[in-house]
């Protein structure tokens, strides 16, 4: 993801990204296909705000090369700030 990329440009000091990612396999036309990613990111961070971190993780993740190929797959995404 291109979410460290993106916090730096916006002038964020980020200690810590943790992401996890789950994939949904389902049978189409006989094949197995993965349907559905669900990427959970984790950061700490002293200088932004919540709101401001879920709208760059959105952003990243609608401009990511991967969420891009995998577009087919629905893509969610849990982007929250460590306390």
């Amino acid at each position: 993801m291109a979410l460290s990329l993106m916090l730096g440009k916006a002038g964020h000091e980020i200690e810590r990204i943790d992401a996890q990612a789950a994939v949904t396999i389902r049978q189409v036309d006989g094949e197995p296909t993965i349907t559905e990613v669900q990427l959970d990111v984790t950061a700490r961070s002293k200088d932004i705000e919540e709101d401001e971190f879920r709208r760059i993780a959105e952003e990243a993740k609608v401009g990511c090369p991967v969420s891009r190929t995998l577009a087919g797959a629905e893509i969610k995404l849990g982007a929250r700030l460590a306390g």
